[in-house]
C-alpha cells in the first residue's frame, strides 16, 4: 500500500516579509523532518470558500533541506484570491495545515565539488523557489557563483530583503543581486536597474557579467509568464542552449502542448493531439489498494468525475502543471489538455495528469500513487 501523501503540520512561527507577503513556517508535530528537494513546492488544503471541498493551492518552498525539520511556505497576497486573502488574515501560530507532502521537478542537485555559474531570474513572488535554490547552492558548493536579477514595482515589495542582503554579505564574492524596479523610489542605487524586467534589461544585465559565461551558464526562472518569455528570447540572443535553461510556472501555456510518441508495450497510450473524438466512457482508476469505477463525461476530466464521487485523489493545480495528480495509464489511450507537467520520457512511459485527462477508449486503467 502507498503512503499517503497527506500530512498534517503545526504552523511554528510567522515572517512578515512586506505588507501583502508573509512566509508561513510549518513542522510535524513530532518535529521529524519531511523530505523536500530545494525548488520544491507544498499544496496547502485550506478550508476557505463556499463550496464543500477544501481549496488547494500549491506554493514554493522557500526553505531547505538544511532547515529540517522546518517546511517555509511565502504567500503574496493577490486581488481577490480566494486562499492567499485567507491565508494572510486568518492564519496563526499554534494551528494545523492539512497539506500534501512536498513535490515538484524545478530543483537542483547540489554538488559539493561542483564550480559552477547559476543565474537566477525572477520577479515578484517568483523568488520563492529561487531562494530555496540559491540558498542550497551557496550553503553547499563553496567553489559556484549565483547571480539573483530580480525585478519588482520597488524597493517596498521585495520579498526576503533583509535575507538577501545578509547572504550578499556573508557569500560576497559568490553571490550578487540585480534588482529591477519598475517604479524605484531611489533611483540611481548600487545595483538596481529601472524598467520593466524584459529581454532587453536582461541582456543589459548578463552582458556584464563576465565570471558567468552566458553558454556555460545554468539558468532558473520563475515569474509571471510574460517575464519568462522576455528572458526566454534573452537567453536565445545569447545563444544559450535550451538545455540550460529551467523555469517554473503555475499558470498554463499556450504553445505547451505537443505530441507524444508512440508507446512501447507494457502501459497505455498518452496523446495531446485532439484527433480523437471525447465520449463519455469509464475509466478503472487504482488508488491505495481499491479499483474504482469512474464514468468521465465528455465535459469532464478524469479527476473532477472521481472528485465528484468522493474519490480522494491527490491533486493541486488543477492546469496540468504540478504533477501532484500524476498516474500511470496502465491500458488505454488518454487525451491531455495539457502536458506542461510532464517530460517527454514521462510521456513515453505512459504516464498522464488526470487533472486534464479525458479517456479515448474504454479500457483506460490508471494506477495511482
Amino acid at each position: 500500500m502507498s503512503t499517503s501523501p497527506y500530512l498534517t503540520l503545526n504552523v511554528v512561527d510567522l515572517t512578515h516579509e512586506t505588507d501583502d507577503c508573509v512566509t508561513i513556517h510549518l513542522e510535524r508535530p513530532d518535529r521529524q523532518p519531511i523530505a523536500s528537494q530545494p525548488g520544491q513546492f507544498l499544496t496547502l488544503i485550506v478550508p476557505c470558500g463556499s463550496g464543500s471541498r477544501p481549496e488547494r493551492r500549491s506554493y514554493s518552498l522557500s526553505s531547505t533541506p538544511h532547515e529540517a525539520p522546518r517546511l517555509s511556505v511565502t504567500v503574496k497576497r493577490v486581488p481577490g484570491g480566494l486562499v492567499s486573502n485567507y491565508l494572510l488574515d486568518n492564519v496563526q501560530v499554534g494551528q494545523q495545515m492539512e497539506v500534501m507532502a512536498p513535490m515538484g521537478n524545478f530543483t537542483v542537485q547540489p554538488n559539493p565539488g561542483t564550480a559552477r555559474s547559476l543565474v537566477l531570474i525572477g520577479a515578484g513572488s517568483g523568488v520563492t523557489p529561487l531562494m530555496a535554490i540559491l540558498k542550497t547552492v551557496l550553503q553547499t558548493e563553496p567553489q559556484s557563483h549565483v547571480l539573483l536579477v530580480y525585478g519588482n514595482r520597488s524597493e517596498d515589495s521585495v520579498i526576503f530583503k533583509s535575507q538577501l542582503e545578509a547572504l550578499e554579505q556573508q557569500y560576497a564574492g559568490r553571490f550578487q543581486v540585480e534588482h529591477v524596479y519598475s517604479q524605484p523610489k531611489n533611483p540611481g542605487g548600487a545595483h538596481q536597474f529601472k524598467g520593466r524586467l524584459n529581454r532587453t534589461m536582461l541582456l543589459r544585465i548578463l552582458e556584464q557579467r563576465h565570471q558567468f559565461p552566458a553558454e556555460q551558464a545554468e539558468y532558473y526562472m520563475c515569474g509571471p509568464e510574460g517575464m519568462m518569455a522576455e528572458a526566454r528570447a534573452a537567453l536565445e540572443l545569447l545563444g544559450v542552449p535550451a538545455n540550460r535553461i529551467r523555469r517554473e510556472s503555475f499558470v498554463a501555456s499556450a504553445d505547451s502542448a505537443e505530441t507524444a510518441a508512440n508507446q512501447p508495450d507494457g502501459h497505455g497510450t498518452v496523446t495531446s493531439d485532439d484527433n480523437d473524438a471525447i465520449t463519455a466512457r469509464t475509466v478503472t482508476i487504482q488508488y491505495e489498494g481499491t479499483d474504482y469505477e469512474v464514468e468521465v463525461q465528455p465535459n469532464q476530466t478524469i479527476l473532477e468525475a472521481a472528485l465528484d464521487l468522493d474519490i480522494d485523489l491527490p491533486y493541486s493545480c488543477q492546469a496540468g502543471l504540478c504533477t501532484a495528480c500524476r498516474g500511470k495509464c496502465l491500458s488505454g489511450k488518454v487525451h491531455l489538455d495539457e502536458r506542461e507537467g510532464l517530460s517527454d520520457s514521462e510521456l513515453k512511459q505512459g504516464y498522464v495528469l488526470v487533472c486534464v485527462g479525458h479517456p479515448l477508449t474504454s479500457d483506460v486503467v490508471i494506477e495511482i500513487g
